[in-house]
Protein backbone atom coordinates (compact mmCIF):
# COMPACT_ATOMS: atom_id res chain seq x y z
CA UNK A 1 0.00 0.00 0.00
CA UNK A 2 0.87 3.53 -0.70
CA UNK A 3 1.37 5.91 2.14
CA UNK A 4 -1.41 7.61 1.18
CA UNK A 5 -3.61 4.71 1.15
CA UNK A 6 -2.18 2.97 3.94
CA UNK A 7 -3.74 6.57 5.54
CA UNK A 8 -6.88 6.64 4.74
CA UNK A 9 -7.41 2.85 5.89
CA UNK A 10 -6.74 3.91 9.64
CA UNK A 11 -7.80 7.62 9.22
CA UNK A 12 -10.49 7.45 6.57
CA UNK A 13 -12.20 11.17 5.91
CA UNK A 14 -9.54 12.77 8.18
CA UNK A 15 -7.25 12.12 4.78
CA UNK A 16 -7.85 15.30 2.59
CA UNK A 17 -6.71 15.00 -1.42
CA UNK A 18 -7.18 16.20 -4.43
CA UNK A 19 -10.31 18.85 -4.43
CA UNK A 20 -10.54 18.46 -1.05
CA UNK A 21 -7.12 20.24 -0.49
CA UNK A 22 -8.19 23.48 -0.22
CA UNK A 23 -5.64 27.08 -0.54
CA UNK A 24 -5.51 27.25 3.19
CA UNK A 25 -2.67 24.59 3.57
CA UNK A 26 -0.88 26.24 0.93
CA UNK A 27 1.08 28.87 2.91
CA UNK A 28 1.17 30.75 6.95
CA UNK A 29 0.37 34.29 6.90
CA UNK A 30 3.68 35.47 5.15
CA UNK A 31 2.17 34.18 2.34
CA UNK A 32 5.55 32.45 0.71
CA UNK A 33 4.29 28.78 0.57
CA UNK A 34 4.47 28.16 -3.16
CA UNK A 35 2.50 25.00 -3.63
CA UNK A 36 -0.28 22.47 -2.28
CA UNK A 37 1.29 19.66 0.06
CA UNK A 38 0.41 16.11 -1.41
CA UNK A 39 -2.28 15.44 1.22
CA UNK A 40 -3.72 16.71 4.48
CA UNK A 41 -3.81 14.81 7.92
CA UNK A 42 -6.81 16.11 10.33
CA UNK A 43 -6.20 13.99 13.40
CA UNK A 44 -8.94 14.50 15.74
CA UNK A 45 -7.28 12.59 19.14
CA UNK A 46 -3.75 12.00 20.43
CA UNK A 47 -3.84 8.80 18.74
CA UNK A 48 -4.55 9.67 14.97
CA UNK A 49 -1.92 12.00 15.21
CA UNK A 50 0.36 8.98 16.28
CA UNK A 51 -0.98 6.74 14.15
CA UNK A 52 -0.22 9.17 11.17
CA UNK A 53 3.82 9.39 12.29
CA UNK A 54 3.92 6.08 12.46
CA UNK A 55 2.85 5.33 9.02
CA UNK A 56 4.79 8.11 7.52
CA UNK A 57 8.07 7.23 9.35
CA UNK A 58 7.65 3.95 8.39
CA UNK A 59 7.62 5.35 4.66
CA UNK A 60 9.78 7.92 5.09
CA UNK A 61 7.71 10.76 4.10
CA UNK A 62 7.66 14.32 4.76
CA UNK A 63 5.39 16.36 7.30
CA UNK A 64 4.59 19.45 7.86
CA UNK A 65 2.86 20.10 10.82
CA UNK A 66 0.12 23.27 10.53
CA UNK A 67 -1.90 24.92 13.45
CA UNK A 68 -3.17 28.42 12.95
CA UNK A 69 -0.77 29.23 10.15
CA UNK A 70 -0.66 32.64 11.15
CA UNK A 71 3.05 32.67 11.29
CA UNK A 72 5.65 34.60 9.79
CA UNK A 73 8.38 32.59 8.56
CA UNK A 74 7.43 30.22 6.55
CA UNK A 75 7.29 27.27 9.09
CA UNK A 76 4.17 25.65 8.16
CA UNK A 77 4.68 25.74 4.58
CA UNK A 78 4.80 22.45 2.95
CA UNK A 79 7.19 21.22 -0.41
CA UNK A 80 4.67 19.59 -2.94
CA UNK A 81 5.72 16.07 -2.14
CA UNK A 82 4.74 16.70 1.65
CA UNK A 83 2.03 15.71 3.67
CA UNK A 84 -0.01 18.33 5.83
CA UNK A 85 -0.46 17.11 9.28
CA UNK A 86 -3.05 19.94 10.43
CA UNK A 87 -3.95 20.11 14.51
CA UNK A 88 -7.52 22.09 13.59
CA UNK A 89 -9.64 19.50 14.86
CA UNK A 90 -7.65 18.40 18.14
CA UNK A 91 -9.19 21.70 19.99
CA UNK A 92 -11.08 21.53 23.42
CA UNK A 93 -10.54 22.54 26.89
CA UNK A 94 -9.59 19.63 29.17
CA UNK A 95 -9.50 20.60 32.14
CA UNK A 96 -9.06 23.73 34.44
CA UNK A 97 -7.91 23.60 37.19
CA UNK A 98 -8.82 26.01 39.92
CA UNK A 99 -6.82 24.70 42.77
CA UNK A 100 -3.65 24.23 40.74
CA UNK A 101 -3.75 27.45 38.72
CA UNK A 102 -3.49 25.49 35.24
CA UNK A 103 -5.80 25.03 31.94
CA UNK A 104 -5.31 21.37 30.12
CA UNK A 105 -5.52 21.90 27.00
CA UNK A 106 -5.75 20.26 23.15
CA UNK A 107 -2.88 22.25 20.75
CA UNK A 108 -5.76 22.77 18.21
CA UNK A 109 -7.47 25.10 20.17
CA UNK A 110 -7.68 28.55 18.95
CA UNK A 111 -5.95 31.10 21.28
CA UNK A 112 -8.85 33.04 22.25
CA UNK A 113 -11.40 30.27 22.81
CA UNK A 114 -8.53 29.03 25.66
CA UNK A 115 -8.39 32.97 27.30
CA UNK A 116 -12.26 33.37 27.91
CA UNK A 117 -12.63 29.95 29.34
CA UNK A 118 -9.89 30.90 31.73
CA UNK A 119 -11.47 34.25 32.08
CA UNK A 120 -15.21 32.55 32.66
CA UNK A 121 -12.99 30.40 36.05
CA UNK A 122 -11.83 33.69 37.08
CA UNK A 123 -8.41 33.42 35.82
CA UNK A 124 -5.61 35.05 32.89
CA UNK A 125 -4.28 33.04 30.68
CA UNK A 126 -1.29 35.71 29.89
CA UNK A 127 -0.10 34.74 26.79
CA UNK A 128 -1.79 37.01 24.19
CA UNK A 129 -1.29 37.62 20.75
CA UNK A 130 -2.99 40.10 17.80
CA UNK A 131 -3.56 36.86 16.47
CA UNK A 132 -5.04 35.60 19.24
CA UNK A 133 -8.85 34.76 16.93
CA UNK A 134 -6.87 32.45 14.78
CA UNK A 135 -3.52 31.35 16.25
CA UNK A 136 -3.52 27.55 18.03
CA UNK A 137 -2.06 26.61 21.23
CA UNK A 138 0.25 23.89 19.70
CA UNK A 139 1.41 26.71 16.91
CA UNK A 140 2.14 29.35 20.08
CA UNK A 141 4.38 27.23 21.63
CA UNK A 142 6.00 25.38 18.56
CA UNK A 143 7.23 28.81 18.23
CA UNK A 144 7.61 30.04 21.96
CA UNK A 145 5.56 32.81 20.90
CA UNK A 146 5.64 35.92 22.78
CA UNK A 147 3.56 38.95 22.24
CA UNK A 148 2.16 42.23 24.72
CA UNK A 149 2.58 40.47 28.10
CA UNK A 150 5.94 39.28 28.50
CA UNK A 151 7.26 42.19 30.57
CA UNK A 152 5.29 40.75 33.08
CA UNK A 153 4.60 37.08 32.65
CA UNK A 154 7.56 35.92 29.93
CA UNK A 155 6.92 34.44 26.52
CA UNK A 156 5.31 31.57 25.98
CA UNK A 157 7.76 28.99 27.78
CA UNK A 158 7.44 30.73 30.52
CA UNK A 159 3.75 29.74 31.03
CA UNK A 160 3.55 25.74 30.41
CA UNK A 161 3.78 23.48 33.18
CA UNK A 162 2.89 20.54 31.38
CA UNK A 163 3.06 18.92 27.50
CA UNK A 164 2.33 16.16 25.34
CA UNK A 165 4.39 15.60 22.01
CA UNK A 166 4.03 13.23 19.06
CA UNK A 167 7.78 11.54 18.03
CA UNK A 168 8.38 10.96 14.29
CA UNK A 169 7.78 7.20 14.77
CA UNK A 170 4.43 7.98 16.33
CA UNK A 171 5.85 7.29 19.93
CA UNK A 172 3.28 9.46 22.75
CA UNK A 173 5.42 11.64 25.35
CA UNK A 174 3.39 13.11 27.72
CA UNK A 175 4.40 14.73 30.72
CA UNK A 176 1.47 16.53 31.81
CA UNK A 177 2.75 17.97 35.02
CA UNK A 178 0.52 20.77 36.89
CA UNK A 179 3.27 21.14 39.63
CA UNK A 180 5.79 24.99 39.70
CA UNK A 181 8.81 22.98 41.01
CA UNK A 182 9.68 19.59 39.31
CA UNK A 183 13.80 18.88 39.37
CA UNK A 184 13.62 15.45 38.12
CA UNK A 185 16.56 15.13 35.01
CA UNK A 186 15.91 16.64 31.30
CA UNK A 187 13.04 19.13 31.17
CA UNK A 188 11.63 17.87 27.98
CA UNK A 189 8.86 20.10 27.01
CA UNK A 190 11.20 22.96 26.53
CA UNK A 191 12.94 20.77 23.64
CA UNK A 192 9.60 20.86 21.94
CA UNK A 193 8.95 24.36 23.01
CA UNK A 194 10.29 26.64 20.04
CA UNK A 195 11.35 23.80 17.83
CA UNK A 196 8.81 24.51 15.08
CA UNK A 197 7.61 21.05 14.83
CA UNK A 198 10.60 19.82 14.18
CA UNK A 199 11.75 17.55 16.86
CA UNK A 200 7.77 16.22 17.55
CA UNK A 201 4.31 17.28 17.36
CA UNK A 202 2.55 19.16 20.33
CA UNK A 203 -0.48 18.03 20.93
CA UNK A 204 -1.46 18.97 24.69
CA UNK A 205 -0.22 21.18 27.26
CA UNK A 206 -0.93 22.01 30.85
CA UNK A 207 -0.95 25.80 31.27
CA UNK A 208 -0.23 28.19 34.29
CA UNK A 209 -3.03 30.77 34.99
CA UNK A 210 -2.80 34.10 36.59
CA UNK A 211 -4.97 36.32 38.46
CA UNK A 212 -7.89 37.78 36.94
CA UNK A 213 -6.61 41.61 36.59
CA UNK A 214 -9.89 43.10 37.94
CA UNK A 215 -9.37 46.33 35.09
CA UNK A 216 -6.52 48.41 33.53
CA UNK A 217 -5.46 51.19 32.99
CA UNK A 218 -3.65 52.81 29.97
CA UNK A 219 -1.98 55.96 29.09
CA UNK A 220 -0.31 56.77 25.71
CA UNK A 221 2.38 59.26 26.82
CA UNK A 222 4.28 61.06 23.97
CA UNK A 223 8.35 61.59 24.35
CA UNK A 224 11.22 63.33 22.57
CA UNK A 225 13.97 60.41 22.60
CA UNK A 226 14.67 56.89 22.58
CA UNK A 227 16.40 57.15 26.09
CA UNK A 228 13.59 58.99 27.54
CA UNK A 229 11.90 55.77 26.48
CA UNK A 230 14.12 53.88 28.19
CA UNK A 231 14.32 55.64 31.58
CA UNK A 232 9.97 55.87 31.59
CA UNK A 233 10.39 51.94 31.55
CA UNK A 234 12.83 51.73 34.63
CA UNK A 235 10.46 53.81 36.27
CA UNK A 236 7.57 51.95 35.67
CA UNK A 237 9.31 48.81 36.84
CA UNK A 238 9.40 50.33 39.76
CA UNK A 239 6.53 52.19 40.19
CA UNK A 240 4.00 50.10 38.95
CA UNK A 241 3.90 46.50 40.47
CA UNK A 242 1.18 45.75 38.22
CA UNK A 243 2.88 46.75 35.04
CA UNK A 244 1.75 44.60 31.94
CA UNK A 245 2.26 46.14 28.70
CA UNK A 246 5.06 48.50 27.68
CA UNK A 247 4.83 49.41 24.00
CA UNK A 248 6.97 52.00 22.14
CA UNK A 249 6.34 52.88 18.65
CA UNK A 250 8.75 55.37 16.39
CA UNK A 251 7.49 58.72 15.14
CA UNK A 252 6.98 57.13 11.61
CA UNK A 253 4.70 54.18 12.99
CA UNK A 254 2.75 56.56 15.23
CA UNK A 255 1.91 58.63 12.54
CA UNK A 256 1.40 56.32 9.70
CA UNK A 257 -1.41 54.48 11.56
CA UNK A 258 -2.58 57.13 13.85
CA UNK A 259 -3.60 58.88 9.84
CA UNK A 260 -5.08 55.76 8.77
CA UNK A 261 -7.45 55.53 12.04
CA UNK A 262 -8.32 59.28 11.47
CA UNK A 263 -7.05 59.63 15.16
CA UNK A 264 -4.58 62.87 16.35
CA UNK A 265 -4.03 62.30 19.72
CA UNK A 266 -1.31 64.97 19.93
CA UNK A 267 -1.25 68.15 19.34
CA UNK A 268 1.71 67.72 16.78
CA UNK A 269 2.91 63.43 16.22
CA UNK A 270 5.78 62.49 18.86
CA UNK A 271 9.01 61.08 17.94
CA UNK A 272 7.78 58.10 19.94
CA UNK A 273 4.85 56.87 21.10
CA UNK A 274 4.44 54.63 24.19
CA UNK A 275 1.47 52.78 25.73
CA UNK A 276 2.19 52.20 29.42
CA UNK A 277 -0.36 49.40 30.80
CA UNK A 278 -1.14 48.61 34.20
CA UNK A 279 -2.92 45.53 35.38
CA UNK A 280 -5.22 45.79 38.13
CA UNK A 281 -6.03 43.39 41.24
CA UNK A 282 -8.52 45.27 43.00
CA UNK A 283 -5.84 47.20 45.55
CA UNK A 284 -6.90 50.64 46.98
CA UNK A 285 -5.17 53.72 45.12
CA UNK A 286 -3.72 52.20 42.27
CA UNK A 287 -5.27 54.52 40.47
CA UNK A 288 -3.97 57.34 41.85
CA UNK A 289 -0.38 55.62 41.93
CA UNK A 290 -0.71 55.48 38.34
CA UNK A 291 -1.76 59.37 37.55
CA UNK A 292 1.01 60.19 40.19
CA UNK A 293 3.93 57.83 38.23
CA UNK A 294 2.78 59.80 34.86
CA UNK A 295 2.45 63.14 36.66
CA UNK A 296 6.26 62.81 38.36
CA UNK A 297 7.11 61.55 34.45
CA UNK A 298 5.67 65.00 33.14
CA UNK A 299 7.09 67.18 36.18
CA UNK A 300 10.29 65.80 35.28
CA UNK A 301 10.32 66.22 31.46
CA UNK A 302 10.84 62.52 30.58
CA UNK A 303 7.62 62.77 29.00
CA UNK A 304 5.97 65.83 27.00
CA UNK A 305 2.55 64.32 27.35
CA UNK A 306 -0.11 61.78 28.14
CA UNK A 307 -3.62 60.29 27.70
CA UNK A 308 -4.78 58.11 30.47
CA UNK A 309 -7.62 56.12 28.45
CA UNK A 310 -10.99 57.09 30.57
CA UNK A 311 -12.95 54.15 29.08
CA UNK A 312 -12.42 50.71 27.36
CA UNK A 313 -13.13 52.57 23.78
CA UNK A 314 -10.18 54.67 24.06
CA UNK A 315 -7.82 52.33 25.43
CA UNK A 316 -8.79 50.11 22.18
CA UNK A 317 -8.15 53.41 20.18
CA UNK A 318 -4.20 53.36 21.24
CA UNK A 319 -4.06 49.77 20.94
CA UNK A 320 -5.65 49.90 17.70
CA UNK A 321 -2.65 52.02 16.97
CA UNK A 322 -0.32 49.84 18.13
CA UNK A 323 -1.58 46.64 16.14
CA UNK A 324 -1.00 48.45 12.88
CA UNK A 325 -3.10 46.32 10.63
CA UNK A 326 -3.37 49.49 8.34
CA UNK A 327 0.35 48.36 7.56
CA UNK A 328 -1.06 45.73 6.22
CA UNK A 329 -2.54 48.05 3.04
CA UNK A 330 1.06 48.49 2.10
CA UNK A 331 2.01 46.45 -1.32
CA UNK A 332 4.84 43.87 -0.53
CA UNK A 333 4.74 44.03 3.29
CA UNK A 334 7.60 42.76 4.95
CA UNK A 335 7.16 42.58 8.51
CA UNK A 336 10.80 41.70 10.71
CA UNK A 337 10.91 40.29 14.21
CA UNK A 338 13.99 40.88 16.11
CA UNK A 339 15.68 41.09 19.74
CA UNK A 340 18.42 43.31 21.19
CA UNK A 341 19.84 44.76 24.52
CA UNK A 342 17.46 47.27 25.35
CA UNK A 343 20.20 49.86 25.83
CA UNK A 344 21.09 48.90 21.55
CA UNK A 345 17.45 49.01 20.33
CA UNK A 346 17.61 53.16 19.68
CA UNK A 347 20.77 52.82 17.90
CA UNK A 348 19.74 50.03 15.59
CA UNK A 349 16.53 51.64 14.75
CA UNK A 350 18.95 54.76 13.47
CA UNK A 351 21.22 52.80 11.46
CA UNK A 352 18.45 50.31 10.27
CA UNK A 353 16.52 52.98 9.28
CA UNK A 354 19.06 55.02 7.77
CA UNK A 355 20.44 52.01 5.65
CA UNK A 356 17.54 50.92 4.18
CA UNK A 357 16.20 54.35 3.06
CA UNK A 358 19.36 55.01 1.70
CA UNK A 359 19.09 52.00 -0.76
CA UNK A 360 15.04 52.73 -1.28
CA UNK A 361 14.57 56.32 -0.47
CA UNK A 362 10.48 55.47 -1.88
CA UNK A 363 10.08 52.79 0.78
CA UNK A 364 8.31 52.44 4.01
CA UNK A 365 10.43 52.08 7.24
CA UNK A 366 8.68 52.43 10.79
CA UNK A 367 9.58 50.93 14.05
CA UNK A 368 7.37 49.42 16.71
CA UNK A 369 8.17 47.18 19.76
CA UNK A 370 7.58 45.76 23.06
CA UNK A 371 10.83 46.93 24.23
CA UNK A 372 10.47 46.38 27.84
CA UNK A 373 11.26 42.48 26.87
CA UNK A 374 13.94 43.70 24.04
CA UNK A 375 11.87 43.01 20.72
CA UNK A 376 11.48 45.30 17.98
CA UNK A 377 9.33 44.92 14.82
CA UNK A 378 10.12 46.65 11.92
CA UNK A 379 7.96 47.22 8.75
CA UNK A 380 9.24 47.89 5.43
CA UNK A 381 7.32 48.33 2.29
CA UNK A 382 8.69 48.94 -1.13
CA UNK A 383 6.13 49.15 -4.08
CA UNK A 384 8.48 48.61 -6.35
CA UNK A 385 10.09 45.72 -4.38
CA UNK A 386 11.53 42.72 -6.57
CA UNK A 387 12.60 38.98 -4.93
CA UNK A 388 16.08 41.05 -5.45
CA UNK A 389 14.86 43.99 -3.28
CA UNK A 390 14.06 41.72 -0.38
CA UNK A 391 17.01 39.82 0.05
CA UNK A 392 18.52 43.13 0.23
CA UNK A 393 16.42 44.27 2.98
CA UNK A 394 17.11 40.69 4.93
CA UNK A 395 20.67 41.09 4.34
CA UNK A 396 20.66 44.92 5.54
CA UNK A 397 18.63 44.15 8.83
CA UNK A 398 19.85 40.79 9.83
CA UNK A 399 23.59 41.96 9.25
CA UNK A 400 22.96 44.64 11.79
CA UNK A 401 21.32 42.31 14.10
CA UNK A 402 24.27 40.22 13.86
CA UNK A 403 26.86 43.43 15.02
CA UNK A 404 24.61 43.90 17.50
CA UNK A 405 25.09 40.30 19.03
CA UNK A 406 20.96 40.34 18.90
CA UNK A 407 18.79 38.09 17.87
CA UNK A 408 17.47 37.51 14.24
CA UNK A 409 14.53 36.52 15.63
CA UNK A 410 12.45 37.31 19.04
CA UNK A 411 9.11 35.44 18.66
CA UNK A 412 7.76 34.66 15.24
CA UNK A 413 10.59 31.27 14.92
CA UNK A 414 12.67 31.07 12.10
CA UNK A 415 11.07 28.77 9.75
CA UNK A 416 12.24 28.70 5.78
CA UNK A 417 12.68 32.66 5.87
CA UNK A 418 14.94 33.26 8.54
CA UNK A 419 17.03 29.85 8.46
CA UNK A 420 20.01 31.51 6.56
CA UNK A 421 20.43 33.75 8.81
CA UNK A 422 20.35 31.57 12.19
CA UNK A 423 24.59 32.23 12.12
CA UNK A 424 24.09 35.93 12.90
CA UNK A 425 22.60 34.63 16.26
CA UNK A 426 23.65 31.16 17.36
CA UNK A 427 27.63 29.66 17.31
CA UNK A 428 28.49 26.92 15.08
CA UNK A 429 28.48 24.66 18.13
CA UNK A 430 24.71 25.48 18.97
CA UNK A 431 23.97 24.63 15.85
CA UNK A 432 25.83 21.49 15.47
CA UNK A 433 24.43 20.61 18.83
CA UNK A 434 20.62 21.15 17.35
CA UNK A 435 21.57 18.90 14.50
CA UNK A 436 22.27 16.15 17.23
CA UNK A 437 19.64 16.62 18.76
CA UNK A 438 16.89 16.37 15.54
CA UNK A 439 18.71 13.59 14.10
CA UNK A 440 18.65 11.39 17.53
CA UNK A 441 14.80 12.53 17.58
CA UNK A 442 14.02 11.86 13.88
CA UNK A 443 16.40 10.06 12.33
CA UNK A 444 14.60 10.02 8.87
CA UNK A 445 14.47 13.55 9.08
CA UNK A 446 10.40 13.53 8.27
CA UNK A 447 9.61 16.36 10.34
CA UNK A 448 8.83 20.14 9.04
CA UNK A 449 11.97 19.12 6.71
CA UNK A 450 14.24 21.91 5.50
CA UNK A 451 12.95 24.29 8.38
CA UNK A 452 15.41 25.78 10.95
CA UNK A 453 18.49 24.33 10.20
CA UNK A 454 17.83 22.58 7.00
CA UNK A 455 18.80 19.11 5.95
CA UNK A 456 20.61 17.74 8.82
Amino acid sequence: MSVIEELMAALGNAVLTGDRITERYRSDASLSGRTLPLAVVRPGSVDEVAVALKICNAHGQCVVPQGGLTGLAGGANPRAGDIAVSLERLSGIEEVDATASSMTVLAGTPLEVAQRAAEDAGFLLPIDLGARGSCQIGGNLATNAGGIRVIRNGVARDNVLGLEAVLADGTVVSSMNKMIKNNTGYDLRQLFIGSEGTLGIITRAVLRLRPLPTGRLTALCALDSYSEVVTLLKRAQQELPGLGAYEAMWESYFRFNSEADGLRLFESCPAFAVIVEQDLQGHDAESERFEAFLGRALEDGVIGDALVAQSQKEAQAFWRIREGHALDRLPLLLNFDVSLAIGDIGRFADECGQALRAKFPEAHVSFFGHVGDSNLHIAFSDPGATEETIHAVDDIVYALVGTYRGSVSAEHGIGLLKRDFLHYSRSPAELELMRRIKSALDPNGILNPGKVLGSV
